[in-house]
């Protein structure tokens, strides 16, 4: 009887109840929308934060590299390998670096960087490579140049070099002209066994960059877990990288959860409207159920399971609905895809429920309906 009392109470007023459906429906569309986008964005803005390049700095410590201008602290190349037993889902790359002020067979100063050249494509993606990389940290007879240099040296793909130092010298053929709009353009990039020998520091390096994945909070865990493998060195997070991400993914999550407040108030104050009108429609109803001995928790109890039901097909339709909505505004704000989380459905119909059974709290002026007065059309 319960049923059948519902399904003719949603058929009786289609009118006012289609307004309350489309009030719900469209809340629940931009708030499954924002949800959706605040979980995926994140990884995304991650993922296009890592393309930066690194993000944490391993290097002695700095009163160490201020103690001597001519000769800087160096660290012992068995730091890699202590390194590569903290690897973790979240480290990307990571890439040592010996830098070397060399000259060329012209006798033109240049900074040789000498690193794993195999790995500067995980750990700088974004740099822009006319020719082609290098493809073997073992290769000792290839190099990349920065643009700048490449203008300096009149270098080409193909082009070879004589860099030299304190009395060693090294032929190199450039596989590839590197523009990344930093102090890269003007540097040389070799393999570290190459920088090593050229300096005469064998099995020593300057500082090694690391790019790890994820929050400002998983780069500094990462930190410390390194900081406490490697206690004589200063393993420190790129301030203006991971504060930026963390700045800018705080924001965007405050104005999504700004949001869906807004859009739950707004959804709840449409509700509220409509259950109003509809309540004072049914006082008569309400006075014949009384009449007939139905119990005003009975009644009431009818009325907000209409309301709960329009809630749940409300979130449900929303949800679909935001999906579409959520791919439209990461296409055209962020320029990615956003995934689908079907997690965000239960949370969607939850609210949506919670919000009309809120809308309809005119619903309890109807205990106040005396059958009486109703019969005797007063």
């Amino acid at each position: 009887m319960f049923a059948r009392l519902l399904w003719q109470l949603l058929h009786a007023n289609r009118g006012r109840l289609v307004v309350a459906l489309l009030a719900l429906t469209s809340g629940a569309a931009v708030i499954s929308a924002l949800v959706n986008l605040d979980l995926d964005v994140g990884h995304k803005m991650t993922q296009e934060f890592r393309t930066l390049g690194a993000n944490l700095v391993v290097e002695p410590p700095r009163a160490a590299i201020g103690a001597s201008a001519v000769a800087p602290a160096l660290m012992d190349e068995s730091v890699l390998g202590v390194m590569a037993t903290q690897r973790s889902p979240e480290l990307v790359a990571a890439a040592p670096f010996l830098y070397v002020v060399a000259r060329t067979s012209t006798g033109q100063p240049v900074v040789l960087a000498g690193t794993w050249l195999d790995e500067m494509q995980r750990l700088e993606p974004w740099w822009k490579v006319q020719g082609e990389r290098a493809a073997s940290r073992e290769d000792a007879a290839h190099c990349m140049i920065g643009g700048n240099a490449a203008r300096l040296l009149k270098a080409a793909p193909g082009s070879e070099i004589e860099l030299r130092y304190g009395g060693r010298s090294a032929k190199l053929t450039v596989t590839g002209i590197v523009t990344a709009g930093g102090t890269e353009d003007n540097q040389i990039f070799v393999n570290l066994p190459v920088a090593q020998q050229l300096a005469g520091l064998a099995e020593k390096i300057g500082v090694v960059q690391v790019s790890v994945n994820g929050s400002a909070a998983q780069i500094d865990a990462f930190a410390r877990r390194l900081a406490a493998a490697l206690p004589a060195l200063e393993v420190r997070p790129i301030r203006q990288v991971t504060e930026a991400e963390g700045q800018l993914l705080g924001r965007i999550q405050l104005l999504i959860l700004s949001m869906v407040l807004l859009i739950l108030v707004l959804t709840g104050l449409c509700v509220l409207a409509t259950m109003t009108a509809l309540a004072m429609e049914r006082r008569t109803d309400v006075g014949l159920m009384k009449a007939i001995g139905g119990s005003i928790t009975r009644v009431v109890g009818l009325f907000l399971a209409e309301v709960g039901v329009l809630g749940a097909a409300g979130g449900v339709i929303g949800y679909f609905a935001g999906i579409w909505l959520s791919r439209w505004m990461g296409e055209r704000v962020f320029g990615t895809a956003i995934s689908a989380r079907l997690s965000v459905l239960p949370l969607t119909v939850a609210l949506m429920v919670g919000v009309a059974l809120l809308g309809a709290m005119p619903l309890r002026l109807l205990g106040r309906v005396r059958p009486a007065v109703i019969l005797r059309g007063e």
